[in-house]
Order: structure tokens, then sequence, then C-alpha cells
């Protein structure tokens, strides 16, 4: 860790600090004209050594004589549990009047620390570092820390690198915030830029809410585009190399069409102003996270170099905007806590993250993201995969959101058979479509969801703020566009047990779900983007493309019934060596095969070798839509774009 003069060398002398004010409100404190009142505080960063892993910090903040207890941040927004990285905190190392401190871990809260501040002290200081594994596939919701940078990268999340006082309300406590960035590296925040000098950025005090939902991403290759919108929103690409920082002008029309739809759909934003973060690299997990002005995504390196990367990765950047407004302005009362040691409560996250993720497909076909075939499909591949997801016959809909917290990106390993993992994002867009064709039915398509939309996220907008809803406040909104009884309807579907999928909403929608014998251009991208081989619908497993290991075993599938579980390496197929083009072949000549046809599979499990004989006879098996006759196509009208 560098001294204090080492330390200032690096960061040229931009002193912060971190100071408990007094503001209690819910507002969302951000910018110039919502700072909370105080002396702002501060953190400085380096990220010169993050491509080794290492992010360092230093905080200022303005103490008193007696006992202190800081908190590094726990529950996190968006990951809907306490995964904040305190295993990968190396320090921190507190200082008064050049004497360092000593202090005391809490003996049952891992994330509190106790200090006794001497006499005379006026201002405490904290040095440390932020360590990260070099591995593609970190947990970012687990207590380490992911990987967050590369060679020509980095994402700095500020929950990793700050301390605040404990029981103090993140919107009451003003932040100023700086970074040391690497050597010619360019940079996208929704912070506000106040100075810079050399590869030091300093940004405008905000409240430390506003600084955690504020990710700043840099990099050698980083190019901005603008996307319209009043007020204005701008694109961030950074990628490990410039031909992927390149984005296509289709995809740049395509994006301003989202900016354009998403304001028809809602009718008011809630930002001062709003920037996509982006970065392509294989290097850093894919990921999405949602923040009021601002989302951090993240895709592999070749996503607009590759059709199929393209249509894969299409939704993410419409369901982090979506988030905006419904996630970030109105949230789920159970999820505005007043700071990140507030434990969440999750039982409306089938609104938060289940409605987004309907609302980011129907965004995506509206903006041309997706062709209507595309999204029909994207449908008919979500509501097959929970149709294998037998768990829902003891787990209801409500009790994944209310576990969201331990279920949050689980091994995909027996997922059908028991967790259910994150349902609520999909099982919840089911339902939120048949809500859809529920009310365009009742109104003979007068009104939709859209309606809805615009009154309960939409005017009047402004600056960020939150807004927490109930239930009855879900069900008085829905009531008012559709006199229905919305309660009955809501409850019925997060509490059955059963193992069909929620099809009804695809059914009213004039369409039907059937199993087609080629594979959708959507099940074929996603196959592409996870480098897997999904064959949920035919033997009922899916194979990794890198070592053919075995993940997700569907219940009663032929894979199933042979034995198979997840963690078998796949070595060979009918006597070949494994590839998914053997795999395939042996699929399609199942097709029409007489009765006991086998398909047999050798596999390595632990140390040992076995051959398992799969009873098959139905060809390759792909999820489709089909349309019912004599009633509407409503998936047409739900996909037609709103501009106006």
């Amino acid at each position: 860790m560098p001294d204090a003069a080492h330390r200032r060398r690096l960061l040229l002398g931009l002193s912060l600090g971190l100071v408990l004010c007094t503001s209690t409100g819910r507002a969302l404190a951000g910018g110039p004209a919502g700072d909370p009142a105080g002396a702002p505080a501060s953190v400085e960063v380096d990220l010169r050594d993050a491509p080794r892993g290492i992010v360092r910090g230093h905080l200022e903040l303005p103490v008193a004589p007696g006992p202190l207890t800081l908190v590094y941040p726990k529950w996190l927004p968006g990951r809907h549990g306490p995964a904040g990285p305190i295993t990968n905190l190396a320090g921190p190392v507190f200082r008064a009047n050049g004497a360092t401190l000593a202090w005391r871990r809490d003996d049952t809260d891992m994330y509190a620390f106790h200090l006794d501040i001497p006499a005379g002290t006026t201002r405490l200081e904290a040095d440390f570092e932020v360590v990260t594994a070099l591995r593609p596939d970190g947990d970012v919701f687990g207590l380490e820390a992911p990987r967050t940078a590369t060679e020509a990268l980095a994402i700095l999340e500020w929950h990793q690198v700050v301390l605040y006082p404990a029981d103090s309300a993140s919107d009451a406590l003003s932040v100023r915030a700086s970074v040391h960035l690497p050597a010619g590296w360019r940079y996208g925040t929704a912070l506000e830029t106040e100075a810079m000098a050399a590869d030091v950025v300093r940004f405008r005090p905000v409240s430390l809410t506003t600084l955690v939902d504020s990710t700043l991403i840099a990099g050698r290759y980083v190019q901005a585009y603008e996307l319209g919108g009043d007020p204005p929103v701008r694109l961030h690409l950074a990628a490990d190399g410039p031909a992927a920082a390149a984005l296509p002008e289709a995809s740049l029309a395509h994006y301003r069409a989202l900016v354009a739809e998403a304001r028809a759909l809602f009718g008011a934003t809630h930002y001062r102003h709003y920037d996509f973060l982006y970065t392509l690299t294989d290097q850093i997990m894919p990921d999405g996270l949602e923040h009021h002005e601002s989302s951090d995504n993240r895709s592999p390196y070749r996503t607009f170099l590759d059709e199929d990367l393209r249509l894969a990765e299409g939704n993410l950047l419409a369901h982090e905007y979506s988030h905006s407004w419904n996630g970030k302005y109105r949230r789920p009362v159970g999820l505005a806590t007043r700071n990140y040691q507030e434990p969440m409560k999750g039982e409306l996250l089938w609104v938060y993250e289940g409605l987004t993720e309907y609302l980011g497909d129907v965004l995506a076909v509206r903006s041309g993201i997706w062709t209507p075939a595309q999204f029909n499909e994207e449908i008919a591949r979500i509501a097959a995969g929970q149709a294998t997801h037998h768990g829902r016959s003891w787990r209801n809909l409500e009790d994944s959101t209310v576990a969201a917290q331990l279920l949050y990106v689980q091994p995909r390993d027996w997922a059908s058979r028991l967790r259910r993992q994150e349902d609520f994002y999909h099982e919840s867009a089911l339902v939120w479509l048949e809500a859809d064709a529920l009310i365009r039915t009742h109104s003979a398509g007068r009104r939709s969801l859209d309606d809805f939309c615009r009154a309960f996220y939409g005017a009047p907008g402004g600056p960020p703020e939150v807004r927490p809803y109930t239930f009855d406040d879900l069900v008085a909104a829905l009531s008012a566009v559709d006199a229905y009884d919305w309660r009955a309807f809501l409850r019925e579907r997060l509490t059955r047990h059963r193992d069909a999928a929620p099809t009804e909403g695809i059914e009213l929608a004039g369409w039907r779900l059937v199993a087609g014998s080629t594979p959708g251009t959507m099940h074929h991208a996603h196959e592409v983007d996870d480098r897997d081989t999904d064959l949920r619908f035919s033997l009922g497993f899916y194979v990794g493309d890198d070592g053919g290991v075995i993940s997700d075993v569907v219940p009663g599938s032929p894979g199933d019934v042979a034995g198979l579980a997840p963690g078998d390496r796949l070595v060979a197929v009918d006597g070949r060596k494994w590839t998914r083009e053997v795999l395939r072949d042996a699929l399609v000549r199942s097709a029409g095969a007489p009765a006991g046809n086998t398909i047999a599979l050798l596999v390595l499990r632990d140390d040992r070798y076995s051959t398992l004989s799969l009873a098959y006879t139905g060809g390759e098996r792909s999820p489709l839509l089909e349309r019912r006759a004599g009633v509407a196509d409503l998936l047409a009208d739900i996909a037609r774009p709103h501009r106006r």
C-alpha cells in the first residue's frame, strides 16, 4: 500500500473525504442540484494496476474523538443479496495525525470495523486494496470480487472501494470521488467530471447512493456514441480491441430507436442524462447491472462482429435501460433500503426483474434489435425452458423471489429438478405477457400494459428519485387501467404449484408452444453465446462445447432415465469421439427410428468410464410458436413500434 507522500504524488493531491450529513430524504441525491449539504468527503481510486487484479483505494473522513464503527457495503442494489466482496478487501489500514490506529472487526458482522478515535483527531485516513482473481468466471454475486479488468479495459464499481459510518443513510453521505487511470485510457460514467489533470479525473460531489449507483468504465479502446433523447442518452463502448469498439451503423440505429421506444412506452424519464456503459471482452463474465442514470453491461468481445452473439445479447441494454423506470425510480418497498447494511426483501422481484425482462424483450423488437419472428422465437425458448423446471411443483414463484439471495447465479446443475434459480425473471415475464394480453383482450385493443407503464412509471418526469411501492399499489394501478381482479390473478400465479409452465399468455395472444425439428435462430444464437449445445427438449440436458461437460438434466428425460448427472464428461457418441456435430448427427438419425432405438453415450464420472443407453426416437426438438386459428395475433401488436 502506498504511503501518504507516494499517494499524493500518484493522485496529484486530489483530496477527498467521507462525512455524515443531515439529509434523510428518500430522494436520490446526486449531481450539483441534488448534492447533500455539508462538506464533501472523499475516495481516491488508483486503477493503474487493475489489469493485474489490484485496485487501490484511499479514504478521508472527518471524525470526532471517541468510538467509531465503519462498514463495508454488504447488500448491493441490483444483486438483491449480501454480495459485497469483503473477502477481497486487503486492509484497511487506518491513520490519524500520522499514526496508525488499531481496529477490531465485529465478531458477528464481518463487514463492520470498530475504532477508537484519539483525542485531538479531526480527520481519519484509510488505505486498502481490492484484489481480484484473473478468471473470466468470477462470481459477481458471491463474497469474492469478480474479475473486472483486462489489459485493455477496467470496470470500477464504487461499492468495492468505500467504507462509511455505521447506521448512516447513504442518501445523507456526501462524497467527492477521483480515479487515476492507466496512461492514455478514456472513460465513461454518469458522474459529472469536475476536473482532469493528466490521467487523474475528479468528479463533482454526490451522495454515497449516487456514487455506488454510478459505475465507471475505462479503457484503451473506448468510443462514445450519442443516442439522442431529451434528456440526452449516450453509449460508451469499451472493448479489448479496436475492431469490437466500432459500433455498426445498423446497431447504432437500433439503440437510437431504443431510446425513442422507451420514452414512448413510459411517457417520461427520471434522469438528467443517461449513459450506457458497455464492455466487450471474453475475459470478464457477461453481466448486466442497472443504475438510475446508467447501466453496466458486459458481453462477449465479438458481440457486434458475430450475428449470433448480437442476437443472443440483443435484449441486454433494453432490459437494463428499463430498470431506470422499473427498479430505480419505482422500487419495491422491501428493496428501498436506507443503506447497504439493511437486508433487502425480494418478494416483489417478479415485478422488479420479471416485468423488466418482459419489457426488455418488447423494447428489443420494437427498436429493431430483433425481428418479430425472433421475438416470437425468444418467447418460445423461454416458455419451453420453464417447462423443464420441475422444481415448480414444490417451490412456487413467490418463494423464488423471497429466496433470491440464495438462488442468484447458482450453477446450472440440477436447476430443472431443484432450485429454479432465477425463474422470477422468465416465469414472471410470461405472467406479464398474460397480463398484457388480458388487458388488450378486455379492451378490444384500446388499452394494453403500455398504459399501465405510463401511469405507474411515467409522469411527472424529472431528476432521479425513488418512489417505493407495495403489492397493493401495483394492484390499484393495474385496476385503474383494466377493471379486473388483478389481486386474485397475481396471487394465484405467485403461489400455485404445478409442473406446467405458464403458457396461458401465449395462447391468449394467438399462439401455442410446439416442438419443431430444426433449431430456430434464437435457439442457435444462445447456444453460440453460452458455448454449449442445448438438448433440453430432446435428450434432456446441456453439454458444454469445451470439454463436453453435462450440465442440468431434465427430470424424466431420456438423459435422466439413463442416469446422466451434471458434471459427467461426454467422451463418445455411438462409439465415435464426441463433438457437437457427432451428437447432432445421432439425433437426426433417431428421427423415425424404430421403437427401442438407443443412443450410446460414453461418459466419464470422477475416474470411471461408463456407457449409458438413451432410449430416444424423436430427432432434434426445438421450441417454436404456432398460430392458433381464429384468435387475434396480439404478439404482432405487442411487437409493433410505438415511437411518436
